[in-house]
């Protein structure tokens, strides 16, 4: 699915795009989430904490840079920008998510706490908790996909990024563009759409485990 040209234009934009944001289903559940929204954010864990857990991995609810170093590894980064990875995005992002006001030499990330370190000119699908908004999610393309309903071509992709600006939050600007053109790269099909269900993989971190199955897959693949 992934070619390894853009799975590595997908981790260097990834790593570029996390330094940078350093600076509706009509069935209701009873805790008033929609259906979707409630087994999105199931388990108790929000979507977002959900995004990042893929690089929590040995399970403890702390990203440490050698977890940041072994995720980047797994989906297929190489040596270099896997270490400047889990250097800069554990430095950048464990003051926001750590209790107390000195700073952890470890530079552990606390997978619970993401939400903290969440930027603004963002979609709007993760809410100030991490949670995922069905709605928003929804609107993205009800507002934006106009060649085809379920997918976003690239200018489509520009115009739902102009709309979500905050005026003068270019950092956010930065982050989000990085963030989505990353998604677009990576998962456009063929004729250059980026579906709806990629997007919701995207969302929920799904694809990341993808990337890393496949890529074990491939190891298992015995060479002609």
């Amino acid at each position: 699915m992934f070619t390894q040209t853009s799975r590595k234009i997908l981790i260097s934009l990834l790593f570029f795009s996390l330094i940078a944001s350093m600076a509706v289903s009509s069935a209701i559940a009873s805790n008033g989430q929609s259906k979707e929204e409630s087994i999105m954010n199931d388990n108790n864990q929000s979507v977002l904490q959900k995004h990042v857990a893929f690089f929590d991995r040995n399970k403890d609810g702390v990203i440490y840079p050698w977890e940041t170093f072994q995720g980047f590894r797994a989906i297929g980064c190489g040596l270099g920008l896997s270490t400047l990875a889990s250097i800069f995005i554990n430095m950048g992002l464990s003051g926001k998510t750590r209790p107390g006001k000195f700073p952890n030499p470890l530079f552990p990330i606390v997978v619970q706490n993401i939400a903290k370190s969440k930027h603004t000119s963002d979609s709007g699908v993760y809410d100030t908790e991490g949670r995922f908004v069905a709605s928003r999610f929804e609107e993205l393309f009800q507002k934006h996909s106009k060649t085809n309903t379920n997918a976003l071509t690239e200018d489509e992709l520009s115009e739902l990024l102009k709309a979500n600006r905050v005026p003068k939050d270019y950092g956010g600007w930065v982050a989000a563009y990085s963030e989505w053109k990353i998604l677009y790269v990576l998962g456009k099909d063929e004729n250059g759409l980026l579906h709806k269900e990629t997007v919701r993989a995207a969302y929920d971190g799904s694809l990341f485990w993808h990337m890393e199955q496949e890529r074990d897959g491939k190891k298992g693949v015995p060479s002609k």
